[in-house]
């Protein structure tokens, strides 16, 4: 494929930096706008890659006089700020637990050979909406195998890492460098650049040589390595300017993963003061349940299993009612996330009403490896909520239609992503 007189290690070395370079973060794109004049809207995307019993958590009525279900009366405080909606899927997104990197791309045959991830919801959001503020997203992960799992990902279907550790999240957020870090950073930028500027030197000599399909691939190629350019110089920007402050001390770190529900909470309150501080305004966060071993569920009770082998309970009570304390105690840090976010003022509105939050799976339903009907919830946003949102059980609709409202929502003009087939114009109404 290559001509024989291009140096291949140097370009793979090369290469390589692309892969690095997406936890770059204050992205502009060639199509970005910019919207630090608008009325700023957020987005806190979260999933749990086993799900939840979906009979405790969908309603049995529809509509807006719907009948909370066990689960949702944990939220009952906030019946007004949230949708619940059933019949949702991925078209051809299948395979149980091997869907869990798809949840915010709806890519296609994860179980395939030679299967590839696509960009994900976030990614696609920062792309649209530009350098706005310090990081373009935040990818945060609650108990996750990180080489392995993530809701974040790249145009090129590149994994990009989910952070953590909250103390690390809050340097990262609040912390200033002194000047002579802020020089080393921004050296190491500038070092960057220079490998960049390299590899588009090299790559247009021999793209004389290729043929009309590998130098439409080189194309393309070329187009990441610009876009990471792109982010480079904006990264060297930011890094310049004063980090907001807090009031808020350097959380202390939670390594036990056992302390699941310990470890949930800390990363809701860290989305909740990265988007407080305005220091990004897409957050995702997953809840990595599959890698999760024996927990806490109370100071004096542990689960008799690991959380994926009580997800096949096979209709087990002693499992069943364990999985149950769980979602319950799942909901109730949802309804502190609703319940912090109502109080705190931006403007003249809540934050709540300028924070779209989605919690889903992409399970339906770990015990028998379904993908379908989905559990989705969506609150905030500003939108006109407290209904249960039934769609055709039997004949889902695509997730990714709910995924092209929330964007457009954000102020993206956009009609289509992923597998949608339109939008859900009715969660609005």
């Amino acid at each position: 494929m290559m001509p024989r007189q291009f140096n291949r290690r140097r370009f793979l070395r090369a290469a390589g930096v692309t892969l690095a370079l997406p936890l770059l973060e204050g992205v502009r794109s060639i199509s970005g706008k910019e919207t630090a004049s608008q009325t700023p809207r957020r987005m806190l995307l979260i999933s749990n890659n086993l799900g939840v019993l979906p009979k405790q958590f969908f309603p049995k009525s529809i509509g807006r006089d719907y009948e909370l279900s066990p689960y949702l009366k944990d939220l009952a405080e906030s019946r007004n700020d949230f949708t619940v909606i059933s019949g949702l899927l991925h078209p051809d997104v299948d395979g149980g637990h091997s869907t869990e990197n798809c949840f915010l791309t709806g890519a296609r045959g994860p179980t395939k050979s030679g299967f590839r991830n696509s960009i994900s919801l976030d990614q696609f959001a920062a792309e649209r909406l530009g350098p706005v503020t310090r990081f373009s997203t935040l990818n945060l992960g609650v108990n996750i195998d990180k080489a392995n799992r993530s809701l974040s990902w790249t145009r090129d279907g590149v994994l990009l890492p989910a952070e953590d550790s909250a103390p690390a999240l809050f340097r990262k957020m609040f912390v200033q460098g002194d000047a002579e870090s802020v020089r080393k950073q921004q050296l190491r930028l500038k070092e960057r650049s220079s490998i960049l500027d390299t590899l588009l030197d090299d790559t247009r000599q021999f793209r004389r040589n290729l043929g009309r399909d590998d130098q439409s691939r080189l194309d393309q190629y070329l187009t990441s390595v610009r876009e990471v350019e792109e982010r480079i110089q904006t990264a060297r920007q930011w890094e310049i300017r004063p980090k907001p402050t807090t009031d808020q001390p350097p959380p202390d770190d939670i390594r036990d993963e056992k302390l699941f529900f310990e470890k949930f909470d800390l990363m809701l309150s860290m989305a909740r003061l990265a988007l407080e501080s305005d220091s990004t305004r897409i957050v995702t966060l997953m809840v990595d349940a599959f890698a999760t071993p024996v927990f806490k569920l109370h100071t004096d009770q542990n689960t008799t299993e690991d959380y994926h082998n009580l997800s096949h309970h096979g209709q087990s009570e002693p499992k069943l009612l364990q999985l149950q304390d769980a979602d319950h105690q799942q909901m109730v840090l949802l309804r502190k996330l609703f319940q912090q976010l109502s109080v705190t003022s931006e403007g003249e509105d809540r934050l709540l009403d300028r924070t779209m939050i989605l919690f889903g799976s992409n399970m339906g339903d770990a015990n028998t490896h379904d993908n379908t009907n989905l559990p989705i919830l969506l609150g905030g946003g500003g939108w006109r909520h407290g209904q249960h949102l039934a769609l055709n059980r039997d004949h889902n609709k695509p997730l990714c239609n709910l995924f092209v409202t929330m964007l457009q929502h954000l102020g993206i003009e956009t009609d289509e992503f992923g597998s949608s087939t339109g939008t859900l114009e009715m969660i609005a109404k």
